[in-house]
């Protein structure tokens, strides 16, 4: 049996068909698309009348319906949803397609108010500014652009929007010449005093009742305080506006206050805590999203410490020292929009694998940075000779890693991928060395550092637009006054206690002997101290060697244990301290010793020995306990909880993180869903270990 082709292009007003005939002639027709008094369908109706023409009533079955065995094939077009796209008909949507189908955009995306006009003219792109939009948000998210890179839409999702109707609002009685009913009169604290205050209930009020402020409002489940110089009033339909007063702004001077030097401080920490947040939602590994092993802070002019969030010890006091080194490096070069990656000992780094991202603050019309804001972070894997990057048997810090004393990872507001990822991916020159096994992490990770302090630079521009940046940084210097002056007075109070004559000293050993000595002197009258660690063992061949940032970092998280209240970790604790540390020790190596114990194992040694010279508490465990695993294609690292030491009054603690370190422990779930590796046991140890049952002064 001979069969007909049919080809078909249905418009929005016309339906134009075309049959290829067995016997290679051509027929065309042409309807109306909608018929609906002749016909249901077009494309259905020109078949069917092509057909009737062609081989007669066969070409019908006996239901009335077109009998398919006579056709070949049909190809249907339609330019309805074309069309409607192209006059912008109907409610938004979103053109999505593979790669080779960019035309479909293009038709997507040209504006046609009138179908039939000649002059076609196109609207600005959509997609380009979705693009845009996204830049945008990159933008304001990260602080940088990454150009010339492809964006990939990894989710698309659908919002669908409904109406509900609800019972319209019934007005209630209007207050006609009344008063509002007082039930009581009570005293209430306000800024200056306590003031008699008259107390309503809302269900007493009337439409139009306007009460002066202080008052107080009950009704079932809440109740509504209207402060001085404000004011309520009832609507038709029941329900409270408060109208605020002018009130009376106190201004701001550069003058001590006691009461804004408290709320400076909140100020100042609260911006380290938000970057904290940031970093943490934003970032990607686990070490950082999960575990927490990260810390924020702000920085002075001058790169000493201001504020920061209750993070890492071990990074806190040593991120200092690392912005004033790029300080001194770079002095008056850094512009806005440059970012610095600093990892290295000699730059005030902990160990390799804590990378700290600096960014400078402007303000216009001045050249210089009025402040630095750092986030520092611990990347799982940054190559070396083993997988975690914490080698156990390093000898140099070229087997520990990418090193970075200071590289601009962004510069002037661009992201420098191209040559981040050379640095990471290429391996040192020590033998067996690799690049890191984990690239896609790092650059998340350190993008998300940038962020965070994107987020630190908006927060303290809005502080300086509130106050002004000479009250802002006046603040600053009260703060750290403050903190210098705490820790002064706890000296003094510890000399006073100190019989006379009697020397503060200390001397702890790590495994192989090497003795970290500390010698305290305390000036009474001056509240200053020396603290001298001269005697220290010197640079060991191994990895237990602690970075003069980290030694500086453990004296002062324990002055600032030692002071009796609450005062932000800053430069000024150290202030009042002169520190001697030997060159080329344990305790300040040289440029290519090996460190990675230092930062987790010295430094808890370090402040053992502070604490016991001092005479506070007995040492802890002495460890961050670190565990690494990996091959060529992983590094997992993590930090497990040990004991805590005891003090006069205290008993020491088992299972939980001490003195330098504070990270969580990374979930069974978490490790498991994130890498190739089962957790079989994950509980507190059962023995006797620790002085379990030994009198509290010997734990």
């Amino acid at each position: 049996m001979k069969k007909y082709s049919f080809a078909i292009d249905r418009g929005g007003t016309f339906t134009d068909v075309l049959c290829l005939c067995p016997d290679g002639r051509v027929k065309t027709l042409k309807l109306l698309s909608e018929d609906p008094g002749r016909y249901s369908d077009a494309p259905r109706e020109a078949i069917r009348r092509i057909l009737l023409e062609e081989i007669g009533q066969s070409a019908i079955t006996e239901d009335g319906l077109i009998d398919t065995s006579a056709i070949l094939s049909i190809r249907m077009g339609t330019t309805v949803a074309t069309n409607a796209l192209l006059e912008r008909k109907g409610d938004p949507v979103a053109l999505v397609v593979n790669r080779g189908f960019r035309d479909l955009l293009y038709i997507g995306n040209q504006a046609r108010p009138s179908i039939f006009a000649l002059d076609i003219r196109k609207p600005s792109n959509l997609y380009k500014t979705v693009i845009e939009a996204f830049l945008d948000r990159y933008r304001m998210e990260f602080g940088f652009v990454i150009t010339g890179r492809k964006i990939i839409i990894d989710d698309i999702r659908v919002r669908g929007l409904g109406k509900t109707f609800a019972p319209p609002e019934q007005d209630i009685s209007s207050a006609v010449g009344t008063i509002p009913q007082v039930e009581e009169v009570t005293s209430v604290f306000f800024e200056g005093g306590a003031r008699d205050t008259p107390v309503y209930l809302c269900s007493k009020l009337l439409a139009g009742d306007v009460i002066p402020g202080p008052a107080v409002l009950i009704d079932d489940l809440s109740t509504i305080l209207v402060e001085p110089d404000c004011r309520v009033e009832m609507t038709q339909k029941g329900d409270l506006i408060i109208h605020v007063g002018s009130g009376e702004i106190r201004p701001i001077y550069e003058k001590l206050d006691a009461v804004q030097l408290s709320i400076f401080s909140h100020r100042f920490m609260s911006i380290a805590e938000q970057m904290g947040r940031v970093l943490q939602r934003t970032s990607i590994s686990t070490n950082i999203k999960e575990r927490l092993d990260f810390s924020c802070a702000l920085f002075g002019p001058d790169g000493g410490l201001v504020s920061n969030a209750p993070h890492i010890p071990v990074h806190l006091g040593a991120m200092q020292e690392t912005v004033q080194f790029q300080l001194r490096t770079r002095g008056k070069s850094l512009r806005k929009g440059d970012v610095i990656l600093s990892n290295h000992p000699q730059a005030g780094g902990s160990h390799l694998p804590d990378f700290t991202v600096i960014t400078p603050v402007f303000r216009e019309g001045i050249p210089q940075p009025v402040f630095f804001v750092a986030s520092r972070g611990h990347h799982a894997d940054i190559g070396g000779i083993t997988p975690g990057s914490m080698p156990p048997h390093s000898k140099s810090l070229a087997e520990e890693g990418a090193a970075f004393k200071s590289f601009l990872i962004v510069e002037n507001g661009v992201f420098q991928e191209e040559a981040t990822i050379n640095r990471l991916t290429t391996p040192t020159d020590a033998p067996g060395a690799s690049g890191t096994r984990n690239l896609s992490d790092n650059l998340s990770d350190l993008k998300a550092q940038i962020a965070a302090n994107h987020k630190g630079i908006q927060l303290v521009g809005e502080l300086i637009d509130i106050y002004g940046l000479s009250v802002v940084q006046a603040y600053m210097n009260f703060i750290q006054a403050n903190a210098e002056l705490a820790v002064s007075d706890m000296l003094k109070e510890i000399a006073r206690k100190t019989p006379k004559g009697e020397i503060l000293e200390a001397e702890e050993r790590m495994d192989d002997g090497s003795p970290i000595k500390l010698r305290i002197s305390i000036d009474e009258k001056e509240g200053s101290a020396v603290c001298d660690f001269t005697g220290s063992g010197p640079e060991v061949f191994g990895n237990c060697n602690a970075p003069r940032a980290i030694t500086l970092s453990a004296l002062i998280y324990c002055l600032r244990c030692m002071v009796g209240h609450d005062v932000p970790l800053n430069q000024g604790c150290l202030a009042p301290i002169r520190v001697i540390i030997p060159k080329n020790s344990i305790l300040d190596p040289s440029e290519g010793a090996a460190v990675v114990g230092g930062n987790v194992l010295t430094s808890q040694r370090i402040v053992d020995t502070v604490l016991r010279a001092f005479r506070v508490c007995a040492a802890s465990q002495g460890c961050m306990n670190n565990i690494t695993i990996g091959d060529e294609t992983f590094g997992y690292y993590e930090t497990v909880a040990g004991g805590s030491g005891a003090g006069p009054s205290w008993h020491g603690t088992g299972g939980v993180h001490t003195h330098m370190t504070n990270t969580r422990i990374t979930d069974p779930e978490i490790m498991e869903l994130r890498y190739p590796i089962i957790l079989n046991k994950f509980c507190l140890r059962d023995d006797q270990s620790g002085g379990r049952d030994k009198p509290r002064k010997d734990q």
